[in-house]
């Protein structure tokens, strides 16, 4: 797979939100959160197309992580707000946003990579579009179910990423532009020792 570039790609992060965030059972719940608002960082940086989405703010799922409001306060109050659709590419909203952006590089990102990430992936991997699933900004209840997930992303043809290597892949230089705007983002990641 060709590696993606801020101008030929999209960010696409989905159910980032606060009840869904306590369904991830198969990673530190912290670091997904901590890498899924490095991507939206990084889109914003970056000038990328970032498209939010959630599903039933108003149930269980609760409403999308606040520091996205924060951080891309336009994406924010213009997420797609998904009735209960399961993939979100079959949500008319989300499916018409994601074509708007022109891209058909796909970076996504779901808070369950076995729910949230699986079906959007498969959905735009038939519909045509490249896509890359950063694997470590969502999880799943349990690692079996995280990894026979993966698997069947990789399987049908997506690359699997972790948040580091999709912050470097759109940098490619740290001299350039790109990457000293993600630099910050990148050092941030790095634990302390």
């Amino acid at each position: 797979m060709a590696l993606f570039t801020p101008e030929d790609t999209a960010v696409l992060l989905i159910d980032h939100q606060t009840g869904t965030m306590s369904w991830v059972g198969s990673a530190d719940q912290d670091e997904v959160k901590t890498n899924a608002l490095a991507l939206a960082k990084a889109a914003v940086a970056l000038d990328m197309p970032l498209i939010l989405t959630t599903s039933m703010e108003d149930h269980a799922q609760g409403p999308l992580l606040p520091e996205f409001a924060e951080i891309a306060p336009k994406e924010y109050e213009g997420r797609i707000r998904r009735a209960g659709v399961v993939d979100a590419m079959d949500d008319p909203a989300f499916a018409a946003a994601v074509r708007a952006t022109g891209r058909r590089n796909l970076i996504i990102a779901g808070v369950t990579n076995d729910v949230c990430t699986v079906y959007p992936t498969l959905t735009a991997l038939q519909q045509g579009y490249r896509v890359q699933v950063v694997a470590d900004a969502g999880g799943s209840m349990t690692k079996a179910a995280d990894e026979i997930a993966l698997h069947r992303m990789d399987q049908a043809g997506a690359g699997i990423a972790s948040t580091n290597m999709i912050l470097t892949q759109l940098a490619r230089n740290w001299a350039s532009p790109a990457g000293q705007k993600i630099i910050p983002i990148v050092a941030a990641l790095i634990p302390a020792s």
